[in-house]
């Protein structure tokens, strides 16, 4: 990783949203990078809106203020609609494919509709959703290894949720299965 690398997470609130980016931010700081972790959410606890913007860099940060990104992760159709022109041309987009109706139009980025959800329901914890999804990111933008995010995960699961920490495994290297066999449905830059 030779430069900085902007993300954007964004979906309802109760889809772990933040907790995604804190995953990607511990996991960076354990192999000594740079991070930003800029949450935003509304009043609401579930089903409001909810975002956070991490940046993951080799070198200082000038700014945790962001408004084009390398990636997006998108949880739901309004994110979609607020965040898909703010991702950089030759960018990475990855949706849930179920909670997204109007998929993205864009042609100028790489884009990965992930069945993140049906795939959770099948492990039997609907709540590893994102962690499929941060499986996904991770096998097309390397910016942390998967052991790190395994390493982060005990920092950002309350420790009464340790024993959930094998199934985030599973999740995440389901989504780095699903991402990679797509490489030939993906169009590349």
């Amino acid at each position: 990783m030779d430069k900085a690398h902007e993300i954007i997470f964004a979906g309802f609130g109760g889809q772990g949203i933040l907790s995604m980016g804190q995953i990607i931010s511990y996991a960076a700081m354990i192999e000594n990078k740079e991070i930003s972790w800029m949450p935003s959410y509304g009043p609401e606890m579930r089903g409001g809106t909810a975002n956070c913007i991490v940046i993951v860099s080799p070198s200082r940060i000038s700014s945790p203020i962001v408004s084009r990104f390398d990636s997006a992760l998108i949880l739901n159709q309004p994110s979609l609609e607020k965040f898909e022109h703010e991702v950089k041309p030759g960018g990475l987009l990855i949706y849930e494919e179920s909670t997204i109706i109007n998929p993205p139009k864009r042609t100028d980025l790489e884009i990965l509709s992930i069945p993140a959800n049906e795939e959770a329901q099948k492990l039997g914890k609907k709540q590893v959703a994102n962690m499929i999804l941060v499986g996904a990111f991770l096998a097309r933008r390397p910016i942390v290894k998967i052991e790190n995010i395994i390493k982060a995960l005990t920092k950002v699961l309350p420790e009464r949720h340790h024993h959930l920490i094998p199934l985030n495994k599973q999740a995440l290297e389901l989504g780095q299965k699903i991402a990679k066999g797509m490489i030939n449905e993906v169009v590349q830059l």
